[in-house]
Order: structure tokens, then C-alpha cells, then sequence
């Protein structure tokens, strides 16, 4: 395996990959650089978008493919917004409007514990049947009032108590080394130098 394409257009993750898997030899291409359409990710877990998305970035590319799909759980909401954290405030998705539906509905509630989840994916071709999975989990608490200018998403609220800051306040550097994305990459890694 020289290339692998990315199931993503995200340039944060591609640098991100490029960094991990340049040691391996391996190319991470992004699938918009090769004309792959996005895939839909109309299922109820995280495995099975991250493998739908890479089934079909791999179908179109022919090449391996790489996958990942995350969002945050909240303890209190019995584990939503879960897969639909992008679009939780509906369409068009949007950070802001996310975050805030997520304060409201925590409004008044003693439990504010949540967690990040990330399920990363490789599959060596289309109709792999023995597709690598890693996952990986970042645990915090949901505050009212946003803190920090870096990350995305729900960081600005996604609180580490261990650390005293949100996601947002956290280096980039700092954020891989913790973050439930950083912990799905190292396994992932981790097994592929198992297959050598």
C-alpha cells in the first residue's frame, strides 16, 4: 500500500493523516482530488458510516480507503447528538447553531458529562471483509458558556476538567495527543504495523 485516499475533503484531517501515515510510506490523497462523490450516512452508528464512506470512497477511487466518522454523546440526552452532531440543529449544518441547541437542552440539568467518539475505518479495496476499525474516546463535560478560538464543532464548550481548558483552548499538538480522533489514528496505526 503506497496511496490511500481519504473519505473527506477536510484539509485538517489531511494534514493530519499526511503527518501519521508519511513514516509508513503511504500517499493520503483526498477524495475530492480524485472526483469521488460524497457517500451518504444514513445509519444509526458510527461504524457504519465510516464504512460506507470508505466502501465507497475505495469503490471509486480504487485505491484503499480511509474513513472516519465522530460526534459528541451527552450523557443527559442518552447519547445524542451522537451520529447527527454535524446537523443537530438541522440543515444547513452550522457550529453555532449546534451549540446552542446543545446549551438549551442542557439548561438546568446536573449532568453535564459527554464524551467525543471517533471510529476511524481502512478497508484495501471496496469489498474488504476484513475491514481495520480503531475507535477512540475523549471524555469532558458540556459548559453553558463557550471558551477558546481554536478546534470546531462543539469544542468551545467540550470542557476538560484534568486540564482546566475546553477543546478550544488546547494547541493543536496538545488536542492530537488527547482527543478521541489522536487515540482512533495511533490504534489504527498500531494495527497496521501488526499486518507489517
Amino acid at each position: 500500500m503506497t496511496q490511500l485516499v481519504l473519505a473527506s475533503s477536510n484539509p485538517g484531517k489531511l494534514r493530519e493523516l499526511a503527518d501519521l501515515f508519511a513514516p509508513l510510506g503511504i500517499e493520503v490523497v483526498p477524495q475530492g482530488a480524485l472526483g469521488v462523490p460524497d457517500a451518504d450516512e444514513p445509519h444509526a452508528t458510527f461504524v457504519e458510516n465510516a464504512l460506507a464512506k470508505a466502501r465507497n470512497a475505495a469503490r471509486h477511487a480504487r485505491l484503499p480507503a480511509l474513513a472516519d466518522d465522530s460526534g459528541i454523546c451527552v450523557a443527559a440526552l442518552d447519547g445524542e447528538p451522537g451520529v447527527h452532531s454535524a446537523r443537530f440543529a438541522g440543515e444547513p449544518k452550522s457550529d453555532r447553531r449546534n451549540n446552542e441547541k446543545l446549551v438549551a437542552l442542557l439548561e438546568g440539568k446536573a449532568d453535564r458529562r459527554a464524551h467525543y467518539y471517533c471510529v476511524v475505518v481502512l478497508v484495501r479495496h471496496a469489498e474488504d471483509p476484513e475491514p481495520l476499525i480503531a475507535e477512540g474516546r475523549w471524555h469532558g463535560e458540556v459548559i453553558a458558556a463557550r471558551r477558546g478560538n481554536g478546534g470546531f464543532g462543539y469544542d468551545p464548550h467540550f470542557y476538560l476538567p484534568d486540564l482546566g481548558k475546553t477543546a478550544s483552548e488546547l494547541a493543536p499538538s496538545e488536542k492530537h495527543a488527547v482527543s478521541h480522533r489522536g487515540k482512533a489514528l495511533r490504534r489504527l496505526l498500531a494495527l497496521l504495523r501488526e499486518e507489517g
